[in-house]
Protein backbone atom coordinates (compact mmCIF):
# COMPACT_ATOMS: atom_id res chain seq x y z
CA UNK A 1 0.00 0.00 0.00
CA UNK A 2 1.53 3.28 -1.09
CA UNK A 3 1.49 6.07 1.48
CA UNK A 4 -0.87 8.94 0.87
CA UNK A 5 0.77 12.26 0.08
CA UNK A 6 1.43 14.22 3.24
CA UNK A 7 0.71 17.89 3.61
CA UNK A 8 -1.19 20.70 5.26
CA UNK A 9 -3.20 23.66 4.13
CA UNK A 10 -3.86 26.81 6.11
CA UNK A 11 -7.44 28.06 5.65
CA UNK A 12 -8.71 31.30 7.12
CA UNK A 13 -12.41 31.13 8.11
CA UNK A 14 -12.68 34.72 9.27
CA UNK A 15 -10.54 37.40 10.80
CA UNK A 16 -10.25 35.70 14.23
CA UNK A 17 -9.72 32.04 13.38
CA UNK A 18 -7.62 29.92 11.03
CA UNK A 19 -7.95 26.20 10.24
CA UNK A 20 -4.94 24.04 9.45
CA UNK A 21 -6.07 20.97 7.51
CA UNK A 22 -3.72 17.96 7.67
CA UNK A 23 -3.81 15.34 4.91
CA UNK A 24 -2.09 12.06 4.15
CA UNK A 25 0.14 9.79 6.22
CA UNK A 26 2.16 11.47 9.01
CA UNK A 27 4.62 8.68 9.79
CA UNK A 28 8.30 7.87 9.54
CA UNK A 29 9.50 7.61 5.97
CA UNK A 30 6.70 9.72 4.52
CA UNK A 31 7.80 13.01 2.95
CA UNK A 32 6.03 16.03 4.36
CA UNK A 33 6.38 19.77 4.33
CA UNK A 34 8.65 21.40 6.88
CA UNK A 35 7.21 23.34 9.81
CA UNK A 36 9.16 26.45 8.74
CA UNK A 37 6.76 26.91 5.83
CA UNK A 38 3.76 26.99 8.19
CA UNK A 39 5.61 29.36 10.52
CA UNK A 40 6.08 31.82 7.67
CA UNK A 41 2.39 31.58 6.69
CA UNK A 42 1.20 32.16 10.26
CA UNK A 43 3.25 35.31 10.52
CA UNK A 44 1.25 36.87 7.66
CA UNK A 45 -2.22 35.95 8.95
CA UNK A 46 -3.52 38.08 11.79
CA UNK A 47 -5.77 35.65 13.67
CA UNK A 48 -6.41 34.95 17.35
CA UNK A 49 -6.98 31.18 17.13
CA UNK A 50 -5.51 28.24 15.22
CA UNK A 51 -7.51 25.01 14.80
CA UNK A 52 -5.74 21.90 13.48
CA UNK A 53 -8.17 19.61 11.64
CA UNK A 54 -7.32 15.93 11.24
CA UNK A 55 -10.34 14.62 9.38
CA UNK A 56 -8.23 13.71 6.32
CA UNK A 57 -5.34 12.07 8.18
CA UNK A 58 -4.08 8.60 7.29
CA UNK A 59 -1.59 6.68 9.38
CA UNK A 60 0.37 8.57 12.03
CA UNK A 61 3.12 8.18 14.60
CA UNK A 62 5.52 10.45 16.50
CA UNK A 63 6.03 12.60 13.39
CA UNK A 64 2.49 13.92 13.77
CA UNK A 65 2.92 14.53 17.50
CA UNK A 66 6.18 16.42 16.93
CA UNK A 67 4.48 18.63 14.31
CA UNK A 68 1.51 19.34 16.59
CA UNK A 69 3.84 20.22 19.46
CA UNK A 70 5.70 22.64 17.20
CA UNK A 71 2.39 24.25 16.27
CA UNK A 72 1.44 24.51 19.95
CA UNK A 73 4.76 26.13 20.94
CA UNK A 74 4.55 28.58 18.05
CA UNK A 75 1.04 29.60 19.08
CA UNK A 76 2.24 30.09 22.66
CA UNK A 77 5.03 32.35 21.43
CA UNK A 78 2.66 34.33 19.19
CA UNK A 79 -0.12 34.58 21.77
CA UNK A 80 -2.61 32.47 19.75
CA UNK A 81 -5.18 30.04 21.10
CA UNK A 82 -4.46 26.48 19.92
CA UNK A 83 -7.05 23.71 19.42
CA UNK A 84 -7.46 20.41 17.53
CA UNK A 85 -10.51 18.64 16.10
CA UNK A 86 -11.36 15.42 14.28
CA UNK A 87 -8.10 13.84 15.39
CA UNK A 88 -7.51 10.05 15.49
CA UNK A 89 -7.96 8.28 18.82
CA UNK A 90 -5.10 8.94 21.24
CA UNK A 91 -3.71 12.06 19.58
CA UNK A 92 -5.52 14.51 21.86
CA UNK A 93 -4.51 12.57 25.00
CA UNK A 94 -0.85 12.51 23.94
CA UNK A 95 -0.98 16.20 23.16
CA UNK A 96 -2.45 16.94 26.59
CA UNK A 97 0.36 14.99 28.23
CA UNK A 98 3.01 16.78 26.15
CA UNK A 99 1.64 20.22 26.99
CA UNK A 100 0.65 19.57 30.62
CA UNK A 101 4.03 20.69 32.01
CA UNK A 102 4.94 24.23 30.93
CA UNK A 103 8.29 24.81 29.31
CA UNK A 104 10.96 25.58 31.85
CA UNK A 105 12.57 28.99 31.60
CA UNK A 106 15.50 29.56 33.95
CA UNK A 107 14.96 32.55 36.24
CA UNK A 108 16.65 35.72 35.19
CA UNK A 109 19.37 36.65 37.62
CA UNK A 110 19.57 40.27 38.54
CA UNK A 111 23.09 41.58 38.51
CA UNK A 112 23.92 43.79 41.44
CA UNK A 113 26.09 46.81 40.65
CA UNK A 114 29.59 46.39 42.04
CA UNK A 115 29.42 49.55 44.11
CA UNK A 116 26.45 48.21 46.10
CA UNK A 117 28.64 45.36 47.32
CA UNK A 118 30.75 47.98 49.13
CA UNK A 119 27.76 49.21 51.15
CA UNK A 120 28.95 49.24 54.81
CA UNK A 121 25.55 48.15 56.11
CA UNK A 122 25.39 45.24 53.70
CA UNK A 123 28.92 44.18 54.60
CA UNK A 124 28.04 44.41 58.29
CA UNK A 125 24.91 42.30 57.86
CA UNK A 126 26.85 39.69 55.91
CA UNK A 127 29.60 39.60 58.53
CA UNK A 128 27.11 39.24 61.38
CA UNK A 129 25.28 36.47 59.52
CA UNK A 130 28.52 34.57 58.95
CA UNK A 131 29.50 35.09 62.59
CA UNK A 132 26.16 33.75 63.84
CA UNK A 133 26.45 30.72 61.56
CA UNK A 134 29.98 29.99 62.70
CA UNK A 135 29.10 30.34 66.38
CA UNK A 136 26.08 28.06 65.97
CA UNK A 137 28.25 25.44 64.25
CA UNK A 138 30.92 25.67 66.95
CA UNK A 139 28.22 25.31 69.62
CA UNK A 140 26.89 22.13 68.03
CA UNK A 141 30.42 20.81 67.66
CA UNK A 142 31.13 21.52 71.35
CA UNK A 143 28.06 19.54 72.38
CA UNK A 144 29.18 16.67 70.17
CA UNK A 145 32.64 16.71 71.81
CA UNK A 146 31.03 16.66 75.25
CA UNK A 147 29.00 13.61 74.22
CA UNK A 148 32.24 12.00 73.02
CA UNK A 149 33.86 12.63 76.41
CA UNK A 150 30.83 11.09 78.13
CA UNK A 151 31.07 8.06 75.84
CA UNK A 152 27.63 8.55 74.31
CA UNK A 153 28.65 9.91 70.87
CA UNK A 154 28.12 8.10 67.57
CA UNK A 155 31.78 8.55 66.60
CA UNK A 156 33.65 5.59 65.13
CA UNK A 157 37.35 5.06 65.77
CA UNK A 158 37.75 3.54 62.30
CA UNK A 159 36.68 6.85 60.75
CA UNK A 160 39.14 8.74 62.94
CA UNK A 161 41.96 6.40 61.91
CA UNK A 162 41.07 6.77 58.22
CA UNK A 163 41.07 10.57 58.37
CA UNK A 164 44.36 10.57 60.27
CA UNK A 165 45.95 8.62 57.44
CA UNK A 166 44.32 10.88 54.85
CA UNK A 167 45.56 14.05 56.55
CA UNK A 168 48.96 12.71 57.62
CA UNK A 169 50.99 10.27 55.48
CA UNK A 170 49.19 11.30 52.30
CA UNK A 171 50.35 14.89 52.87
CA UNK A 172 54.04 14.14 53.39
CA UNK A 173 55.05 14.84 49.80
CA UNK A 174 53.60 18.35 49.55
CA UNK A 175 54.67 19.25 53.10
CA UNK A 176 58.22 18.12 52.32
CA UNK A 177 58.46 20.27 49.22
CA UNK A 178 56.93 23.43 50.70
CA UNK A 179 58.80 23.26 54.02
CA UNK A 180 62.19 22.69 52.41
CA UNK A 181 61.69 25.61 50.04
CA UNK A 182 60.35 27.91 52.76
CA UNK A 183 63.43 27.22 54.87
CA UNK A 184 65.66 28.03 51.93
CA UNK A 185 63.74 31.22 51.20
CA UNK A 186 64.01 32.37 54.82
CA UNK A 187 67.74 31.69 54.85
CA UNK A 188 68.31 33.45 51.55
CA UNK A 189 66.37 36.57 52.55
CA UNK A 190 68.20 36.74 55.86
CA UNK A 191 71.58 36.15 54.26
CA UNK A 192 71.17 39.07 51.88
CA UNK A 193 70.85 41.45 54.84
CA UNK A 194 73.21 39.75 57.31
CA UNK A 195 76.09 39.62 54.83
CA UNK A 196 76.21 43.43 54.94
CA UNK A 197 77.25 43.20 58.60
CA UNK A 198 79.39 40.07 58.38
CA UNK A 199 76.91 38.14 60.52
CA UNK A 200 76.08 35.28 58.17
CA UNK A 201 76.17 32.79 61.03
CA UNK A 202 72.96 34.25 62.43
CA UNK A 203 71.08 32.88 59.45
CA UNK A 204 70.67 29.76 61.57
CA UNK A 205 68.90 31.77 64.30
CA UNK A 206 66.60 33.38 61.75
CA UNK A 207 65.63 30.06 60.18
CA UNK A 208 65.12 28.24 63.49
CA UNK A 209 63.03 30.94 65.15
CA UNK A 210 61.11 31.75 61.98
CA UNK A 211 60.22 28.13 61.27
CA UNK A 212 59.38 27.20 64.87
CA UNK A 213 57.23 30.21 65.68
CA UNK A 214 55.68 31.17 62.38
CA UNK A 215 56.48 29.84 58.94
CA UNK A 216 56.55 26.12 59.66
CA UNK A 217 53.11 25.94 61.24
CA UNK A 218 51.53 28.61 59.02
CA UNK A 219 52.67 27.10 55.71
CA UNK A 220 51.63 23.65 56.89
CA UNK A 221 48.21 24.99 57.87
CA UNK A 222 47.73 26.75 54.51
CA UNK A 223 48.65 23.57 52.64
CA UNK A 224 46.26 21.54 54.78
CA UNK A 225 43.50 24.11 54.27
CA UNK A 226 43.83 23.80 50.50
CA UNK A 227 44.22 20.04 50.61
CA UNK A 228 42.31 18.55 53.54
CA UNK A 229 39.86 21.39 54.25
CA UNK A 230 38.67 21.40 50.65
CA UNK A 231 38.43 17.60 50.72
CA UNK A 232 36.22 17.73 53.83
CA UNK A 233 33.94 20.29 52.17
CA UNK A 234 33.70 18.25 48.96
CA UNK A 235 33.00 15.00 50.84
CA UNK A 236 30.26 16.44 53.02
CA UNK A 237 28.88 18.52 50.16
CA UNK A 238 28.53 15.40 48.02
CA UNK A 239 26.82 13.62 50.90
CA UNK A 240 24.46 16.57 51.22
CA UNK A 241 23.61 16.53 47.51
CA UNK A 242 22.99 12.76 47.66
CA UNK A 243 20.77 13.24 50.76
CA UNK A 244 23.04 10.96 52.79
CA UNK A 245 23.20 13.47 55.64
CA UNK A 246 19.39 13.60 55.70
CA UNK A 247 19.35 9.80 55.91
CA UNK A 248 21.82 9.85 58.82
CA UNK A 249 19.68 12.42 60.64
CA UNK A 250 16.52 10.38 59.99
CA UNK A 251 18.15 7.35 61.62
CA UNK A 252 18.66 9.41 64.78
CA UNK A 253 22.43 9.83 64.33
CA UNK A 254 23.96 13.25 64.81
CA UNK A 255 25.92 14.36 61.72
CA UNK A 256 28.19 16.34 64.03
CA UNK A 257 29.16 13.26 66.00
CA UNK A 258 29.31 10.89 63.05
CA UNK A 259 30.89 13.09 60.37
CA UNK A 260 32.48 16.22 61.84
CA UNK A 261 34.07 15.06 65.11
CA UNK A 262 36.36 12.37 63.60
CA UNK A 263 37.54 14.77 60.91
CA UNK A 264 38.32 17.51 63.41
CA UNK A 265 40.09 15.19 65.85
CA UNK A 266 42.19 13.78 63.01
CA UNK A 267 43.42 17.25 62.06
CA UNK A 268 44.04 18.23 65.69
CA UNK A 269 46.22 15.13 66.15
CA UNK A 270 48.03 15.28 62.81
CA UNK A 271 48.75 19.03 62.61
CA UNK A 272 51.36 19.09 65.45
CA UNK A 273 53.16 16.09 63.93
CA UNK A 274 53.21 17.67 60.48
CA UNK A 275 54.42 20.93 62.04
CA UNK A 276 57.39 19.21 63.69
CA UNK A 277 58.20 17.53 60.37
CA UNK A 278 57.92 20.85 58.52
CA UNK A 279 60.15 22.60 61.07
CA UNK A 280 62.90 20.01 60.67
CA UNK A 281 62.80 20.21 56.88
CA UNK A 282 62.81 24.02 57.01
CA UNK A 283 65.99 23.93 59.10
CA UNK A 284 67.52 21.54 56.60
CA UNK A 285 66.62 23.93 53.78
CA UNK A 286 68.21 26.79 55.70
CA UNK A 287 71.34 24.70 56.20
CA UNK A 288 71.60 24.14 52.45
CA UNK A 289 71.61 27.90 51.81
CA UNK A 290 74.01 28.49 54.73
CA UNK A 291 76.40 25.96 53.23
CA UNK A 292 76.55 28.04 50.08
CA UNK A 293 77.63 31.03 52.19
CA UNK A 294 80.67 29.24 53.59
CA UNK A 295 79.06 28.17 56.89
CA UNK A 296 80.01 24.60 57.78
CA UNK A 297 77.35 22.14 58.92
CA UNK A 298 78.81 22.00 62.43
CA UNK A 299 78.71 25.79 62.76
CA UNK A 300 75.13 25.87 61.50
CA UNK A 301 74.01 23.10 63.87
CA UNK A 302 75.73 24.73 66.87
CA UNK A 303 74.14 28.13 66.19
CA UNK A 304 70.76 26.55 65.52
CA UNK A 305 70.98 24.67 68.81
CA UNK A 306 71.66 27.89 70.70
CA UNK A 307 68.52 29.45 69.14
CA UNK A 308 66.35 26.44 69.90
CA UNK A 309 64.20 27.23 72.96
CA UNK A 310 61.16 25.53 74.44
CA UNK A 311 59.14 28.75 74.17
CA UNK A 312 59.49 28.78 70.38
CA UNK A 313 58.48 25.13 70.14
CA UNK A 314 55.48 25.68 72.42
CA UNK A 315 54.23 28.62 70.36
CA UNK A 316 54.31 26.54 67.18
CA UNK A 317 52.56 23.58 68.82
CA UNK A 318 49.76 25.72 70.25
CA UNK A 319 49.26 27.33 66.87
CA UNK A 320 49.15 23.94 65.15
CA UNK A 321 46.33 22.69 67.40
CA UNK A 322 44.31 25.89 66.93
CA UNK A 323 44.91 25.91 63.18
CA UNK A 324 43.85 22.27 62.88
CA UNK A 325 40.56 23.03 64.62
CA UNK A 326 39.91 26.08 62.43
CA UNK A 327 40.61 24.19 59.19
CA UNK A 328 38.26 21.39 60.20
CA UNK A 329 35.52 23.83 61.23
CA UNK A 330 35.78 25.79 57.98
CA UNK A 331 35.77 22.68 55.78
CA UNK A 332 33.02 20.78 57.58
CA UNK A 333 30.76 23.81 57.96
CA UNK A 334 31.00 24.64 54.26
CA UNK A 335 30.29 21.02 53.33
CA UNK A 336 27.29 20.52 55.62
CA UNK A 337 25.76 23.86 54.59
CA UNK A 338 26.34 23.11 50.90
CA UNK A 339 23.55 23.09 48.34
CA UNK A 340 22.35 19.98 46.54
CA UNK A 341 24.00 20.40 43.14
CA UNK A 342 27.44 19.78 41.69
CA UNK A 343 28.01 23.52 41.34
CA UNK A 344 27.16 23.99 45.03
CA UNK A 345 29.71 21.33 46.01
CA UNK A 346 32.43 23.15 44.08
CA UNK A 347 31.40 26.42 45.65
CA UNK A 348 31.54 24.80 49.11
CA UNK A 349 35.09 23.59 48.50
CA UNK A 350 36.17 27.07 47.38
CA UNK A 351 34.44 28.68 50.35
CA UNK A 352 36.13 26.23 52.72
CA UNK A 353 39.62 27.15 51.51
CA UNK A 354 39.00 30.90 51.55
CA UNK A 355 37.33 30.82 54.97
CA UNK A 356 40.07 28.63 56.45
CA UNK A 357 42.83 30.95 55.22
CA UNK A 358 41.04 33.98 56.68
CA UNK A 359 40.62 32.12 59.98
CA UNK A 360 44.32 31.18 59.98
CA UNK A 361 45.56 34.71 59.37
CA UNK A 362 43.30 36.24 62.02
CA UNK A 363 44.12 33.54 64.56
CA UNK A 364 47.84 33.79 63.84
CA UNK A 365 47.82 37.54 64.41
CA UNK A 366 45.78 37.16 67.62
CA UNK A 367 48.06 34.47 69.03
CA UNK A 368 51.18 36.48 68.22
CA UNK A 369 49.75 39.53 69.98
CA UNK A 370 48.84 37.47 73.06
CA UNK A 371 52.27 35.86 73.29
CA UNK A 372 53.91 39.24 72.77
CA UNK A 373 51.93 40.69 75.67
CA UNK A 374 52.83 37.84 78.03
CA UNK A 375 56.48 37.91 76.96
CA UNK A 376 56.74 34.52 75.25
Amino acid sequence: MNPQPTGFQLLSDDGNEAVLALTGDWAQGCPHRDFAALKDELSFIGVAKLIVDGSQLGTWDSVLMAFLLQCYNQCQDDGLHFAVRNMPEGVERLLQVATAVPEHHPPKTRTTPWFLALDPLQLLRHTLSELRGSMAFIGELTLALLNLIRGSANTRFSDFRHFCYQAGPDAFAIITLTSLLVGMILAYLGAVQLQQFGAEIYVADLVVIGMLREMGVLMTAIVMAGRTGAAYAAQLGTMQSNEEIDAITTMGISPMEFLVVPRMLALVVIMPLLTVYANLLGMVGGGIVAGGMGITPLMYIAEAESALHFDHIMVGMIKSVVFGMLIAVAGCRSGINSGRSSAAVGQAATEAVVTAIVYLIVADAAINIIFQQVGI
